[in-house]
């Protein structure tokens, strides 16, 4: 008797059986496949089998039950993301039910009977159901949502911080929303916000008020305002247009260098300016080019001498992100004073 080696299976025979468990709502067969991917199989399989299983395993987010482990199946599409698979095919399915999840976690607090709201902790779902009350399966619908909507940051950020495309189609929706689950003070969504917040081809007026000079900046692709600061200061310092001290080479490979640094790097970035809004308040390094405000269809950054000398480690906040800050021109003398005439600090010079 001859006896035949078994084929082995690979990633994309189970990724076929997990779909006709999907579209059969067969649980026995979609659990078997599914565990069979998670257990292995993803691990294993080569990059081009990744670049198909990505689609595909977000394309079944919608299939899979609210109540079910779609984080995981997200998190899997998004590993595949980040091995090569395309950010801008699998981000609707992904970002779509990240927008689902971040809803139910608002109706979760909206609903909850207490003055305050409980932690986000999966171990209490079960308290948390029966404290919600009501239909049973929505209590527990909405409970998972709220203990568990930091897992999907993962599987949002592989598609955010590899497509600008996919930052500008979903960012205007799903920011709010996850700013106002984050301001609620029981979930740590930093990185989603940062990520759904990070501006692509924005114009920005810049004033110098120490000179009085204005310019025109394109920026793209900054996480913070650290990251912001050391390129401003490239551009107008580094680029002969104001006075002052330049960053550093190394502090402006970092914050612009396609390929992110390796590790955290011992690199120090300065600040040259104090960053003001309009009306004289202060843009914190420590926020976004996000918050810097619109003012007649541009927005509006004023750039001062700053109060204290002040440094920060280089290294980017978003380390898959390049950052841009391309100077467009050097504003006129009649424009960049009708600039400074829309603001309330005006020019020292």
């Amino acid at each position: 008797m001859i006896f035949r080696k078994k084929k082995a299976v690979g990633l994309s025979e189970h990724l076929t059986a997990l779909e006709q468990g999907v579209a059969a709502r067969d649980s026995e067969r979609t659990e078997r496949a599914f565990g069979a991917i998670l257990g292995g199989a993803l691990q294993a399989a080569t990059g081009a089998e990744h670049l198909d299983a990505g689609p595909r395993l977000a394309a079944l987010l919608p299939g899979f039950p609210p109540v079910g482990p779609r984080s995981v199946l997200a998190t899997a599409a998004g590993f595949c993301v980040e091995q090569g698979a395309d950010p801008a095919v699998c981000a609707e399915p992904i970002l779509t039910t990240v927008q689902e999840e971040v809803r139910a976690a608002l109706d979760f607090a909206r609903r909850w009977p207490d003055a305050e709201l409980p932690a986000a902790d999966v171990e209490a779902v079960e308290g948390l159901v029966a404290r919600l009350g009501g239909d049973e399966y929505e209590a527990l619908r909405l409970a998972l949502a709220w203990c568990g909507i930091e897992e999907w940051q993962a599987p949002a950020l592989a598609v955010l911080c590899r497509s600008g495309q996919v930052r500008q189609e979903f960012g205007a929706a799903l920011l709010p929303l996850a700013r106002e689950l984050e301001a609620l003070g029981r979930h740590d969504l930093k990185c989603l916000v940062y990520a759904l917040a990070v501006l692509d081809e924005e114009p920005l007026v810049v004033l110098h008020r120490p000179t009085g000079t204005g310019y025109e900046v394109r920026i793209g692709g900054i996480g913070d305002n650290f990251q912001l600061h050391t390129l401003l200061a490239h551009v107008l310092i580094g680029g002969g247009h104001l006075p002052g001290d330049a960053p550093s080479a190394a502090s402006v490979r970092l914050a612009t260098d396609p390929a992110p640094a390796r590790g955290r790097s011992d690199v120090t970035a300065f600040g040259s300016f104090d960053l003001l809004a309009p009306d004289g308040g202060p843009i914190w390094n420590e926020g976004l080019p996000d918050d810097i405000p619109v003012v007649d269809g541009r927005r509006l950054l004023v750039l001062d001498t700053p109060a204290y000398g002040r440094g920060w480690n280089a290294d980017r906040f978003f380390p898959l992100l390049p950052g841009r800050a391309d100077l467009l021109r050097v504003l006129p003398a009649e424009e960049t004073a009708a600039w400074f005439a829309r603001t309330t600090v005006g020019s020292a010079a």
